[in-house]
């Protein structure tokens, strides 16, 4: 069999045997790509290659690069904000411990890897939001829906008497904003110590003094 025909059999089995997988797959590689490198320093065929997919398969799932960043904020950048704010929220018993836990989880991890690479959806944000008017719907609802879990939370809590805040809306866009900036800050120094600020500030003003524990000191 020649070269032409051992490429066009695998990728039919790429098509048959596991379309679905094969799909993830190649998500999974572009977000790490893109949050590495950034959207438009990643070549298509770089992803290809990294992903171990013939160029047919590749163009089956996404035909275009844009299609493919679209599929890695919707799917792959979606679930990184559902397992590192949502989740946590839905499980702490209010919000200002979801995200005290949530920072010392973040600077824990900067911290085992000594390097900072930001938050996905601030990095394709700044990146793309002007770029295209359909990533930036894209990115907005996520942050949309990362504010909308945090301002539910916070009016849980005063609800039940655990918090006292005036507009849970605006306090949540504040902890984005702090987070996203403090991210931010951290990648710009390749040091934890701005976003451990950030964190320990955030926390004392959700939950008063006793909010400056030691798991928000990291420097």
């Amino acid at each position: 069999m020649g070269p032409g025909r051992r490429g066009r059999a695998v990728a039919r089995r790429e098509r048959t045997n596991d379309p679905e997988g094969l799909r993830r797959r190649i998500v999974e590689v572009a977000y790490a790509a893109f949050h590495a490198r950034g959207y438009h320093a990643t070549p298509l065929d770089v992803i290809r290659r990294e992903a171990g997919v013939t160029g047919g398969a590749f163009s089956h799932h996404f035909p275009t690069k844009k299609a493919l960043g679209l599929a890695v904020i919707r799917d792959r950048v979606a679930r990184t904000v559902e397992q590192t704010w949502i989740e946590p929220l839905l499980a702490a018993p209010t919000a200002a411990e979801a995200v005290r836990a949530v920072l010392a989880g973040t600077l824990g991890e900067l911290e085992r890897r000594r390097a900072v690479t930001g938050c996905p959806l601030s990095n394709l944000a700044l990146e793309l939001s002007l770029h295209d008017r359909d990533f930036r719907v894209a990115v907005e609802a996520l942050y949309a829906r990362w504010r909308s879990a945090i301002a539910e939370k916070l009016r849980a809590d005063v609800a039940a008497g655990r918090a006292s805040t005036r507009d849970p809306d605006a306090l949540a866009t504040f902890v984005v904003a702090v987070y996203s900036g403090g991210m931010a800050l951290a990648k710009a120094s390749q040091r934890p110590a701005p976003l451990a600020a950030c964190a320990e500030e955030l926390v004392h003003l959700m939950n008063g003094p006793k909010g400056r524990t030691s798991a928000t000191r990291r420097r």
